[in-house]
């Protein structure tokens, strides 16, 4: 689209002063997702499914004529709330902090000359200069336009980008998805068009996310269960000859024993602490349950430029029709020793300025350093033409100028002005519009080969119709020259590779540039697997998605030239596989291929607002080894989670049994627990060994083999708590209650004194705690035991249970405490079994640990493993 004059002069540049004159209180502040009212998350935690179950349970309590338990059991529902409150608070007030760690930044015309400013210091009358990628950040007039189309869909619905010209408006909070231009600011903050529409979304509820589906399953089927049990122990009680309102009181027991109060918000927690915990690693992950699913990454299909490498470029070597030039300076400082015959130099002049001419970027002088503003690769453009003496101003837009943008299609942009059309793009899109030159191709060939990423730069001297496309206008062009560009990969790319191959995780190198350069790359960097790796060209790849999917499958493939639109078909190929894909992109058009993967990464440092809007994690340093390390997080989240919930598990069985053994018995043995005690034990002694569990660090183990399974509770988990740990906890607490009913001549069905009962209850109330703690340890691996994993290895661990151990002591022996629960210090005989509790569970699960890793060890032995391939490897 040409650009044609609005009406009446051209809004004159503002300067600084004149803007922060108009700047309203509070700055353009676009309108937000709101988040939840305080008030709103507390009253959601008494009312949600496990809450009213609570509420119905204290209700029936106190109409049996137990109003001790009724009130215990508000308690219970009042401090779970209250804890599952603040967790929920928190994450949701540190997922708004995340959000505001990457700026929005646009670029202006101020004091005559562009500079970048926050979005929030936007006013009326600023002259913003658009690109592709862009956010819209107020509401804009279109001033001078060049193939400006922007993306409406937030306020209309449609999907089909708009074309701009001069004096058309342009919406805040929509996207600029092709084309250049700049426009004048009419509206901020509450007066744009987004803010009259804000108030539509704050009533949308989120879509649960599987993670929250899972956990609500299983939370219902715990509960679900915890109802049967209790109703089977009531009419078991009633039919042996319990009175009805003992039958009640052990309902009530069995329910609060087997529901799970502090499930939620410790899941909250971990993933809450583990979001802030890559945010300091340069990873904002902008949805809590992501850190989940970055643990089953199973193919990562990584961008080159940025991400492998450290996205600073510079002109290494030049390529004229006189001769090379080769240039060697340190970053984008504009000095530099330049080598070459005089011709060659003079004809890297001119290429020079041509190159600069179709580029925006440029370098910067800043802190006594030079930096670059922009495109990187335009920013060493500059810097090259600068140290041949031919740059150093930052172009405005003259009135005659004519713009083709670049396009992923064509691979090349063009500037028209003052008769002379200037092209740079890559070489194979370039090279065919000039004049054959075989020299030249083979030294496309060959820059590509050592890995510098090539650009062709030709020129049209000649007039241009007011109406010619961007095909009509670059053709029969003057070649001249290349240009060779150095983008080193990063140090830490190596490493990073390693550790994929080590998890299982397939890596594919998705790239715009050509094949020579990207398989150099994949080389240095390591991606490149002799043998397997293969170079695949994205104008070859099959229309099949099925054959598409099988073809790029593979580890340290490499897809060149590629598409935006191939880049969304790989990862639906990938997808329709059995794949949990990560696909990194920056541009404009990545949006549709970052949202249709499992995890969506946009560079937080190089990308567009589109791609860091379409993703679930933004890396704040563009570096491949955050995202390997966001995935070892992830795992190790995954872990976290079936840790604590075996811990929940097995102690459920110890809390569980005495309300049996009594029922089943028919009263013939006392109750050695109450549902009083029972609560204790879930909020008092058993929530912060949980919460430590969920902090466990990543073990270096984490990345050993296959992603884990996605299911949070299998058969593993299910034997482990409720066959082996949960049963070995509860046979010692009605050990040690046994053992002091025995011990003061107790005979099976005699009444026990108050005293006795008191004691023995005490007796099983610090087995069953003293079995939590051990119980804690064990949880820590899934293979080995607890004695080698060292003390220091969790040290909230530690805390939480000496914590728990003073809070034990407390309940023990405080008399208001202890009376209230009804329990006194254990007697001797019963402390020592109690203590039993520990080395019993310990042993067990080592044990259990020691026959599995036998197990393992004979099927590796026979070449099969008896293990899912996804089972978890966490130690």
């Amino acid at each position: 689209m040409s650009a044609t004059a609005l009406a009446g002069p051209p809004p004159a540049d503002l300067t600084s002063a004149e803007a922060a004159a108009r700047r309203p209180p509070g700055g353009n502040r676009l309108p937000v997702e709101q988040p939840p009212s305080p008030v709103r998350l507390l009253v959601a935690q008494f009312v949600h499914f496990f809450a009213l179950l609570l509420w119905a349970a204290a209700g029936l309590a106190l109409v049996g004529g137990l109003p001790q338990l009724a009130v215990a059991v508000v308690v219970v529902v009042v401090l779970n709330g209250v804890f599952a409150f603040v967790q929920e608070y928190r994450a949701d007030r540190a997922a708004q902090a995340l959000r505001d760690l990457v700026p929005h930044r646009v670029t202006v015309v101020r004091d005559g000359r562009r500079q970048e400013v926050d979005a929030v210091d936007l006013v009326v009358g600023d002259v913003v200069v658009l690109q592709a990628g862009d956010r819209v950040a107020a509401d804009l007039q279109a001033l001078d336009v060049h193939g400006l189309r922007v993306d409406e869909a937030l306020l209309t619905g449609e999907s089909e980008p708009v074309g701009k010209a001069p004096g058309d408006p342009a919406a805040a909070g929509c996207f600029v998805v092709e084309g250049e231009g700049t426009a004048v600011v009419t509206a901020v903050a509450g007066d744009t068009r987004l803010a009259s529409l804000a108030t539509l979304t704050r009533g949308v509820e989120r879509a649960k996310t599987p993670l929250a589906r899972e956990l609500d399953r299983l939370v219902r089927t715990i509960t679900v269960l915890a109802l049967g049990i209790g109703a089977v122990c009531f009419g078991a009680g009633v039919l042996l000859g319990l009175p009805l309102s003992d039958g009640f009181l052990f309902a009530v027991g069995v329910t609060v024993a087997l529901v799970p109060e502090g499930l939620l918000p410790t899941v909250t927690l971990s993933l809450a602490r583990s979001a802030q915990q890559l945010a300091g690693r340069s990873a904002l992950v902008r949805r809590l349950e992501s850190v989940e699913t970055l643990g089953s990454t199973t193919v990562i299909c990584t961008d080159k430029t940025g991400t492998l490498t450290q996205n600073r470029m510079a002109v290494l070597d030049v390529w004229t029709p006189a001769g090379p030039v080769t240039v060697r300076g340190e970053g984008y400082a504009p000095v530099a020793e330049v080598d070459g015959t005089p011709p060659a130099v003079a004809a890297g002049r001119l290429l020079a300025r041509t190159a600069a001419l179709c580029s925006t970027g440029h370098i910067r002088e800043e802190d006594g350093g030079w930096g670059a503003v922009g495109d990187p690769m335009e920013a060493a453009i500059d810097a090259f033409a600068r140290r041949l003496g031919v740059g150093g101003t930052v172009r405005g837009a003259p009135a005659g100028e004519r713009r083709f943008p670049f396009d992923p299609r064509r691979r090349r942009m063009s500037v028209w002005d003052d008769g002379v059309l200037s092209v740079k793009g890559a070489p194979d899109s370039v090279l065919p519009l000039c004049t054959a030159d075989p020299a030249a191709s083979a030294e496309a060939g060959r820059m590509a080969s050592r890995g510098l990423r090539v650009l062709a730069v030709a020129r049209r001297v000649g007039p241009l119709a007011a109406d010619c496309t961007a095909e009509d206008a670059e053709r029969d062009l003057e070649l001249l020259g290349l240009i060779g560009l150095e983008d080193p990969p990063r140090p830490s790319v190596h490493a990073a590779l390693a550790d994929c191959r080590r998890a299982g995780i397939a890596v594919a190198m998705v790239t715009g540039d050509s094949g020579p350069t990207a398989e150099a790359i994949a080389r240095q960097t390591g991606l490149w697997r002799e043998g397997t790796s293969r170079v695949l060209h994205g104008t070859d790849l099959p229309a099949d998605d099925t054959t598409l999917g099988e073809l790029v499958d593979a580890d340290g493939t490499v897809v060149c030239r590629v598409a935006p639109e191939d880049k969304l078909r790989i990862a639906s190929a990938l997808r329709a596989r059995g794949h949990v894909v990560a696909m990194t992109g920056d541009g404009v058009n990545d949006g549709p291929a970052l949202r249709a993967a499992d995890i969506g990464v946009a560079m937080g440092v190089g990308g567009t607002d589109v791609a860091r809007q379409a993703a679930d994690l933004v890396l704040l340093d563009d570096d491949f080894a955050t995202i390997v390390a966001a995935v070892r997080q992830g795992r190790a989240t995954f872990a976290n989670i079936r840790r604590f919930l075996t811990y929940h598990l097995t102690d459920n069985v110890a809390e569980l049994a005495p309300f049996v053994v009594f029922t089943v018995t028919g009263g013939g043995i006392p109750l050695a627990l109450s549902v009083l005690q029972v609560l204790s034990l879930d909020i008092a002694t058993d929530l912060l060994p949980a919460l430590a569990l969920g902090a466990e660090p990543p073990s270096p183990r984490v990345l050993d083999g296959p992603p884990p399974r996605r299911r949070l509770v299998d058969r593993g988990l299910l034997r482990r708590a409720l066959a082996v740990l949960g049963p070995v906890e509860a046979t010692v607490a009605m050990g040690a209650f046994l053992t002091v009913l025995l011990a003061a001549g107790w005979s099976y069905g005699a009444d026990v004194p108050a005293g006795v009962l008191a004691g023995a209850s005490g007796a099983a109330f610090t087995a069953v705690v003293l079995g939590q703690f051990a119980n804690a340890f064990a949880c820590r691996s899934t293979s080995r035991p607890a004695w080698r994993l060292g003390w220091a290895g969790n040290r909230l661990l530690v805390w939480a249970v000496g914590i728990e151990l003073l809070v034990l002591v407390g309940m023990l022996v405080v008399p208001p405490v202890a009376d209230v629960l009804g329990h006194r210090p254990p007697p001797l005989a019963g402390l020592l079994v109690a203590l039993l509790a520990v080395p019993a569970v310990l042993l067990a699960d080592g044990a259990v640990k020691a026959l599995a890793a036998r197990r393992r060890a004979g099927a590796a032995a026979t070449g099969s493993d008896p293990r899912h391939p996804g089972a978890e490897r966490v130690r």
